[in-house]
């Protein structure tokens, strides 16, 4: 856990800090605001909810949406091939910068999830891979694109299952 605290703190670029800050001063305002109208016990309650809601939510919420916006990629997942001598699938596809930056590097992930019958089942299984595995790649200009090959391995699964692509780039 500390790791993944560290981890995320190093990549934290200028526009997080400026977004963290905004929402921080917006929730002392509120908690001001609470102060003042102290006597209307309504709005001060209000206020204060609305306080820790921006906390809560504008941070959480407002990091994953400025990400989407700055570091937008499509990922292309062109072949998926399990191999027949070793016990490994080959997943290959290409990314493409679609934002106004260059991104320094990506961390491309391809999971591997059970399929059923069952479409509502389906649905959970894409949460919870049985198996991960994840590549950096190099520096990737604006408007360009860079192709990629996975090897999950070991991979010993034998029924049905697909394979999803992740970008988390900065």
């Amino acid at each position: 856990m500390n790791k993944e605290v560290t981890a995320f703190v190093d990549g934290l670029i200028s526009y997080d800090y400026i977004l963290f800050g905004s929402v921080f001063a917006l929730f002392i305002l509120f908690m001001i605001l609470s102060l003042l109208l102290r006597k209307k016990v309504f709005v001060a309650v209000i206020s204060l909810l609305l306080g820790f809601s921006v906390l809560l939510f504008g941070s959480t919420i407002g990091y994953i949406k400025m990400h989407e916006y700055l570091f937008k990629n499509t990922l292309l997942l062109e072949s998926q091939k399990k191999l027949s001598f070793t016990q490994a699938v080959v997943v290959k596809g290409s990314l493409q910068n679609n934002s106004k930056f260059n991104f320094s590097e990506c961390k491309i992930t391809a999971s591997a999830y059970k399929v059923t019958k069952n479409k509502y089942k389906n649905y959970l299984l894409k949460f919870k891979p049985f198996q991960k595995a994840s590549i950096f790649t190099a520096a990737i200009p604006k408007g360009s694109s860079q192709n990629f090959k996975i090897f999950i391995e070991p991979f010993t699964y034998s029924n049905e299952y697909n394979i999803s692509l992740k970008a988390d780039c900065q």
